[in-house]
């Protein structure tokens, strides 16, 4: 065992999980800090909503579109000078982060735009004829009834972060997929790409369990 695993060292592969960790967890906060409200935004002034405005709508969908469309590998370099004024480096994990945001923010609106569609309409419109106001709307009754979808979404971004945290060791980030590229790429390190591939695939295991308990809890609510 230790002849296929010669060029693991231990303690690196933990500084580089604890920097994946460390990306996934900062980008996913702000990914739906930001991607919520604009998620909602995007529900409310769609055709046919409550709040109608096709002008709105078409300016942030178009916006959302585009940021969708960029490969995430372009994004990361395009982004470098945004980034370095932002945190002040573009390595690292505070490198990281603001495209993983940028990046992530777009999809999460959309599923939350779609989970949001699949309210039952006639709760919204009694929720209106009852005198409501739009925040009393958004809080009691859409997001509440949207729960699950939310998770939903909150699951498969997560699951999409951790893709993008290992395509941004490509330009130095940190984490397992630096690690991957520098030693097991660069360095035909076979053992260390393997160990950093089985660490990935454990995550994204880790976080679809626990979003999928997350959606059963909220559906039976």
């Amino acid at each position: 065992m230790e002849a296929l695993l010669a060029n693991i060292d231990w303690y690196e592969i933990w500084l580089a999980t604890l920097d994946t960790f460390l990306m996934l967890g900062g980008s996913l906060l702000f990914t739906v800090l930001l991607g919520l409200p604009l998620g909602v935004l995007l529900f409310l002034t769609g055709p046919r909503q409550l709040f109608e405005q096709k002008t709105v709508y078409g300016l942030l969908s178009l916006l959302v579109n585009v940021l969708r469309s960029l490969p995430f590998i372009i994004l990361l370099i395009v982004m470098i000078p945004f980034t370095v004024f932002l945190t002040g480096t573009s390595l690292g994990v505070a490198g990281a982060i603001p495209p993983l945001v940028v990046g992530a923010t777009p999809f999460f609106a959309r599923l939350v735009e779609t989970a949001l569609r699949e309210v039952d309409r006639g709760i919204l419109e009694a929720t209106q004829a009852m005198g409501a106001t739009t925040r009393q709307i958004i809080w009691n009754a859409l997001l509440p009834e949207a729960r699950p979808g939310i998770f939903a979404a909150i699951t498969v971004t997560a699951i999409t972060l951790v893709s993008y945290t290992a395509m941004a060791g490509v330009v130095g980030a940190g984490g397992l997929g630096d690690l991957a590229i520098r030693f097991g790429y660069q360095r035909f390190q076979t053992d260390v790409m393997v160990v950093t591939v089985v660490l990935l695939l454990v995550l994204v295991q880790i976080l679809q369990t626990v979003g999928d308990k997350l959606v059963v809890h909220f559906s039976r609510k």
